[in-house]
């Protein structure tokens, strides 16, 4: 007996089609290692299509005032609280993440972003109008930039979608979304769900591989190419966008450095640490990977974060005692299984440090010490449920391994030593420090990084004044 596979499908222009050649890819629930759905293959013609709706749609929703935008993402949120059953089944098809987390952890904060953004459409804030030049009036008016080309990640295929279509939408653009190739399902519901909302255009969902994302971005008709996803892409889409000068917005890997001083409360810290560090598989490009220590508690320190991670539980989606679920594919299963092969001699494996059963894509939470600052994988992003440690003797020494790398997305120092704290969150050179936490996120601050995590904020008012351009009105007062 076989089971029929679902049939997803592109949403362009207000309805939902097949690619236009017919082509499709398999969709594997990574929970199971099995194919549960098609995908469209998208190509050229349908990248078109969805580009030539999305420009078509723009001027009307470009003219349309900030409270009627405000009123369809309210809508939007709202219809993604009615609908959460179903987002959440779809997300966990796509990614094998538990259900019961999936419902606390991101429905919420979604439809918060959403309503954020909503609130942010009517609060446009700029220079006031004034004469900085006899007899002539200067203002500055803020627009949307036009057609956005977005690409979704798999690690958080919902909310990285939230991220990307609802500062662009309240800000006045059409949008062309693409999510990963391997997580398709909850974006196509998006659309359904939208779709009902929006005029036709004004949304659109293609989806595809990595050449269909290469066309989008290469595609005349976007002004700007957003994405999230890994450096190699991110390097990919700036010099695809510099051909005519996009405006570019990447949120790409990070190497998170965890501080951690010898007045820490050792149990406390490594209790909240190891749930950043294994929440979502440690899929995140903000996950508490990469622990510093203060040589005074290392020792310590390493047999407690060891038992911790001895005592997190991965496994199926429908257990509630587990924190985190497979890995994406089997591609990103071969890459973390490739880093803890690769050990160094002087590493030494804490905990873990090998696949969980024969059936999807899980791996054991892991934790490594005896690391160099320039072993692999201290300095390269494993995006896997791996936690490595090493040990610090001083302040000096602590940010030099920390800012040590070429990643500066987030980061957090762990310390009763508030004079410490600042000192140390003015000197980490990371989009965010959080000072005795790691990973919470809020709508109202920004989220993005420095050197090779990218450039552009999502989330905040600065994610949301990311999609807007400036032009200076000059009138004659004669």
């Amino acid at each position: 007996m076989t089971t029929e596979l679902r049939r997803l499908r592109n949403y362009i222009n207000g309805e939902f089609r097949d690619a236009a050649d017919g082509r499709t890819i398999d969709v594997v629930n990574p929970a199971t290692g099995e194919v549960y759905a098609t995908s469209p293959l998208s190509g050229p013609a349908d990248v078109d299509a969805a580009m030539e709706a999305a420009a078509a749609a723009f001027p009307a929703w470009r003219d349309s005032t900030p409270a009627e935008r405000q009123r369809v993402l309210l809508k939007i949120a709202d219809a993604f609280e009615e609908r959460a059953e179903d987002l959440i089944a779809a997300e966990v098809q796509n990614t094998g993440k538990p259900i019961a987390l999936t419902a606390s952890e991101e429905i919420p904060p979604m439809v918060d972003q959403i309503r954020f953004f909503a609130g942010a459409a009517r609060l446009l804030e700029g220079r006031s109008a004034g004469e900085y030049m006899e007899g002539m009036t200067s203002i500055v008016r803020r627009e949307p930039v036009g057609v956005c080309a977005q690409v979704a990640p798999w690690n958080y295929p919902m909310m990285m979608a939230v991220w990307k279509f609802a500062p662009a939408l309240a800000a006045g653009n059409t949008v062309v979304l693409k999510p990963s190739d391997t997580t398709p399902a909850s974006t196509v519901l998006m659309a359904e769900i939208i779709g009902q909302i929006v005029p036709k255009g004004v949304f659109n969902v293609v989806c595809g591989d990595r050449e269909t994302g290469k066309a989008m971005v290469e595609h005349p008709i976007p002004a700007m190419a957003s994405i999230t996803g890994s450096v190699r892409a991110g390097m990919q889409v700036a010099e695809s966008a510099a051909k005519d000068v996009k405006r570019v917005h990447l949120e790409l890997g990070g190497k998170a450095p965890v501080l951690v001083f010898e007045d820490t409360d050792i149990d406390k810290a490594v209790e909240d640490i190891s749930v950043a560090g294994f929440f979502n598989a440690g899929q995140d490009c903000t996950a508490a990977t990469r622990v510093l220590v203060h040589e005074s508690i290392h020792d310590d320190f390493v047999t407690a974060l060891a038992k911790a991670a001895a005592e997190t539980k991965t496994g199926q989606p429908d257990d509630e005692d587990v924190l985190y679920g497979p890995l994406n594919n089997a591609n990103q299963l071969k890459q973390v299984t490739g880093f803890i092969e690769r050990l160094p001699a002087h590493a030494k494996v804490q905990a873990g440090g090998h696949r969980v059963g024969d059936k999807g894509y899980f791996y054991a939470p892991t934790v490594v010490s005896g690391l160099n600052q320039d072993d692999e994988i201290v300095q390269n992003e494993v995006f896997g449920p791996v936690i490595t440690v090493q040990s610090f003797t001083d302040e000096a020494q602590a940010l030099e391994f920390a800012n040590g790398v070429e990643y500066a997305l987030a980061s957090s120092v762990w310390t009763k030593d508030h004079a410490r704290a600042m000192r140390m969150s003015k000197a980490l050179d990371f989009g965010c420090v959080w000072i005795n936490t790691h990973i919470p996120l809020v709508a109202e601050m920004p989220h993005g990084g420095y050197k090779k995590s990218g450039y552009g904020k999502d989330l905040s008012a600065y994610g949301f004044e990311d999609y807007t351009r400036i032009k200076h009105v000059m009138t004659s007062l004669g």
